[in-house]
C-alpha cells in the first residue's frame, strides 16, 4: 500500500527558492485561513459559480504549496463541480483529506520555522 503524500515539503521550498522560513509562513498562513465550508455552502445553496471560485482558489493555493494529497482531491471537486455533479463520497474524502493534512502542515512549520 502506497503511502499518502500530504505535503511534498522538498517541491514546496523549491517553489519559494529554498527558503524554508517563507515556507512555513505560506504554510502557517494557508493552516489559518483555508476554510473550505465556503465551498460546501455553495453547494448547498446550489450557486455553482461561487462554489468553482471557492474551490479554484483552494486547488491553486494547495498546488502552489505542494499540498499533494489535498490538491488531488481538489481537482476532482472541482471537475465535478464543473459537471454540476457532486458525489458525497469526493466531499466526504476532501474533508478528510483536509483534517487529516492539517497536522502534517503543523510537522512541516515546525521543522521549517
Amino acid at each position: 500500500m502506497e503511502d499518502i503524500v500530504y505535503i511534498d515539503q522538498e517541491d514546496g521550498k523549491k517553489r519559494v527558492m529554498n527558503n524554508g522560513k517563507l515556507y512555513a509562513r505560506l504554510l502557517t498562513k494557508f493552516k489559518t485561513e483555508t476554510r473550505l465550508d465556503p465551498v460546501f455552502e455553495a453547494l448547498d445553496a446550489g450557486n455553482w459559480e461561487e462554489a468553482q471560485a471557492r474551490v479554484h482558489a483552494v486547488k491553486g493555493i494547495t498546488a502552489n504549496l505542494s499540498i499533494k494529497a489535498l490538491n488531488q482531491l481538489v481537482m476532482e471537486l472541482e471537475l465535478q463541480i464543473k459537471a454540476k455533479s457532486v458525489k458525497p463520497e469526493t466531499i466526504e474524502a476532501v474533508k478528510n483529506c483536509f483534517a487529516a493534512t492539517l497536522p502534517k502542515l503543523e510537522q512541516v512549520i515546525e521543522q521549517n520555522a
